[in-house]
């Protein structure tokens, strides 16, 4: 797509091209498949690479070339060498102000705060052979950032922008961190490439870099915060709102400088545009050697016995052929369903996706689409909460989706704008989203023991602890998750004959072990049950608890009871050993020996 026509005559032109250039602007090129706050810098700060101490390009001049960067009093200057800016130059901060109030426009980006930041990186890319199409002749390239001197950024690009494979170097008439830019690359000339080197890309990328993070820059605090995101240095904020506000008070379009002493031109005035005067044709004259002339009478020929034929044409060459239009967006469509559904404060299961189609009927592969909620009651964002928008790159089926959207809490309906950008048209396709309330959670009304000994008291032995006891809270028979209840020792008042906890200083029965050591509690706050509803209980401890019989209370918030039984035994005592009973001599004589006697 070649650029708008940068002159803008009158007032009129001004308005009728306003529409066409939204339209022809490729907004949505802002970065490759990035702000999910979930990945990349959702809102620089002064401590993005990009705001680091990488110098500046006047730095490496003389002093006598350098171009002080001093802040201008708002108002002042309405010579040219202030306030005139090259026609592209002016033609890009313009579009990048167009391009980001539509894709951003809650972000209010002045051009003239873009004029600002150009004029203080490289002064409008003067010096370097600025040319129409956006790109300069000279590459504009910053120190190396190695440390010394400046802040130290190892190579992040490969040297593709800097051309340095050792350190970065800030690049392009906007002066970008090839790093920076990775995130924040756009397309502002249409040509389908994200080149820091072009003015219409680097302006278009500062602007969605300044805007990132839902800022609102027409609030100086945020303002304020989002030049030094550019370039953390109070005197870089004081001389760029200051140019800015020169800008706002008058500027005046001149014409592209030639390529001159980096970083400005010699002369520091820039050129007025003059009409121009039209030529007049010289007459021709007959030649002596039967040709035609164009002022004074030529020499004779040197072959005056050859006639000339003036007719003939010499060096025929064949006409070129008409270049082929190369295609352009021509369609984005949904990719099923446009309804999206979810409870509120829940992620949408199906993922909204749209189709791009250029006009050769090919996918339109690496195409940027905005995707915006919009005319929204019920806080749905993506990602982050409070952000309101994401932009994606088709693949190469021409396919984005937009993963990330979260409902919001309210109930209530939002439309999903999704869009993509032509030479000339707007193509966009509405996704109606609804959030439902959340249903009200499911409340446990019964508490019941789940363990092997279900239905029978706890029996243990004094000394020894009562384990792996389970309760389930259900409601209408099904498992209800996030069940809070209490266990306490309980004892019945006989007075009302109502359960009632026991006073923990007298208390002696079983008890839980507490965080220090020897620490009883008699009282314990539970985990909550889970999705199977289920409450596993801590060991219950015994030792040196009398025998007898306790109860132990689980009680909910919402006062479903279940009392469990516990009874402690004494320990069986081992039976004292019998002693056998001595044996006495008997004196009667045996059978044998009693046969033995004679009488």
């Amino acid at each position: 797509m070649k650029p708008l026509h940068r002159h803008l005559v009158n007032t009129s032109r001004k308005v009728l091209c306003t529409a066409a250039l939204a339209a022809s602007l490729t907004t949505a090129a802002v970065v490759t498949n990035p702000p999910t706050a979930d990945a990349g810098e959702s809102e620089p700060t002064p401590d993005s690479p990009q705001a680091t101490d990488r110098g500046d390009a006047r730095l490496d001049l003389p002093g006598d070339l350098a171009d002080p960067a001093v802040p201008p009093t708002a108002g002042a200057g309405a010579g040219e060498s202030a306030s005139g800016i090259p026609a592209t130059a002016l033609d890009a901060y313009k579009r990048a102000e167009t391009a980001v109030a539509a894709a951003l426009p809650k972000c209010k980006l002045p051009w003239q705060l873009l004029a600002g930041i150009g004029r203080v990186e490289s002064v409008h890319a003067s010096g370097y052979g600025l040319k129409a199409d956006g790109y300069t002749e000279k590459p504009i390239r910053g120190p190396q950032l190695n440390g010394q001197g400046f802040a130290e950024i190892k190579d992040t690009d490969k040297g593709e922008f800097d051309g340095d494979a050792a350190y970065d170097r800030a690049v392009g008439p906007m002066q970008f961190i090839p790093s920076t830019w990775a995130t924040w690359g756009a397309d502002g000339s249409g040509d389908s490439k994200r080149d820091p080197n072009n003015i219409y890309d680097a302006a278009l990328g500062a602007g969605l870099y300044l805007c990132a993070g839902d800022r609102n820059l027409s609030d100086q605090a945020q303002l304020d915060k989002a030049i030094l995101s550019y370039n953390n240095s109070r005197e870089y904020v004081n001389t760029v709102l200051g140019y800015m506000k020169q800008y706002q008070s008058g500027t005046s379009e001149v014409p592209n400088p030639p390529s001159g002493t980096y970083p400005t031109p010699t002369n520091p005035v820039l050129p007025t545009p003059r009409p121009t005067t039209p030529t007049t044709p010289t007459q021709t004259q007959p030649s002596t050697g039967g040709g035609t002339s164009t002022g004074s009478p030529s020499k004779p020929s040197t072959n005056p016995g050859k006639p000339t034929n003036p007719t003939t044409p010499t060096n025929p060459s064949k006409p070129a052929e008409p270049e082929k239009p190369a295609p352009h967006l021509a369609k984005v469509e949904a990719v099923g369903s446009t309804e999206l559904k979810a409870e509120a404060g829940a992620a949408f299961t199906a993922v909204p996706r749209v189709k791009a189609v250029l006009s050769d009927g090919k996918p339109a592969k690496g195409q940027s689409i905005l995707f915006a909620v919009e005319d929204d009651t019920t806080g749905t964002y993506f990602g982050v909460q409070g952000r309101s928008h994401r932009v994606v790159q088709t693949d190469a089926e021409g396919i984005a989706a937009a993963p990330g959207l979260v409902a919001g809490e309210k109930p209530g309906t939002f439309t999903l704008r999704a869009s993509g950008y032509g030479t000339a048209t707007q193509f966009t396709v509405n996704f109606g989203g609804v959030v439902a309330a959340k249903p009200a959670p499911a409340v446990a009304d019964l508490l019941t023991r789940a363990d092997a000994g279900a239905g029978k008291p706890l029996e243990v032995v004094t000394g020894t602890a009562v384990k792996g006891v389970k309760v389930k809270a259900t409601a209408e028979g099904k498992a209800v998750a996030g069940t809070q209840a209490t266990a306490g020792l309980v004892e019945k008042d006989k007075a009302t004959d109502a359960w009632v906890p026991v006073d923990p200083a007298k208390a002696k029965g079983p008890y839980f072990k507490g965080a220090k050591d020897g620490e009883k509690l008699f009282g314990l706050e539970l985990a909550p049950s889970g999705t199977d509803g289920l409450i596993a209980l801590p060991e219950l401890l015994t030792a040196d608890v009398a025998p007898g019989t306790y109860h132990l209370r689980l009680i909910t918030k919402e006062k479903v009871v279940l009392i469990l039984e516990v009874k402690v035994t004494a320990k069986a005592e081992a039976p004292a050993p019998q002693t056998p009973a001595p044996q006495t001599p008997s004196t009667s004589p045996s059978p044998t020996q009693s046969a033995a006697v004679k009488p």
